[in-house]
């Protein structure tokens, strides 16, 4: 797993999530402490298939988080190391809310990271209506 121009940096493809030579899902740098950069997750299983019913945001977005979780734990890691997100919607107004509520069962309400919500005009697959990538900041190990 180790790799790339610096010794500071590991690539991680976690045995929970899917597979694709375009990109890794998360890469982990190294110093005072640990910041790990996790690529966007949609609501994708390990076959790689979008989840849930067509349209079907809260299974897309939990399945996203899921994602998440398995990134941040081939890290070391957990969602209290979370600094940052960034929400991506394909109807923000239908669902930010919906977010909100979904993301109190992952984050301490007194331990919120930073939060970008947008929406954008298309994502990868056509049948996703939800993205999200996060940055943690990990302890030194």
């Amino acid at each position: 797993m180790p790799g790339g121009a610096a010794g500071n940096l590991r690539f991680l493809n976690p045995p929970t999530s899917f597979k694709n030579p375009g990109f890794n899902h998360a890469v982990e740098a190294t110093g005072p402490g640990r910041i790990v950069y996790i690529a966007g997750q949609q609501g994708r299983d390990i076959d790689n298939k979008i989840v849930g019913a067509p349209g079907d945001f809260r299974a897309q977005a939990e399945q996203a988080f899921l994602n998440i979780k398995g990134a941040l734990g081939a890290a070391g890691g957990g969602f209290e190391h979370v600094v940052k997100l960034c929400h991506y919607f394909i109807d923000l107004q239908a669902h930010f809310r919906m977010m909100r509520d979904i993301r109190l069962k992952y984050f301490d309400p007194s331990r919120m990271p930073a939060s970008t919500m947008i929406q954008v005009g298309a994502l990868t697959d056509e049948k996703a209506i939800y993205e999200v990538d996060v940055v943690a900041v990990l302890p030194p190990t």
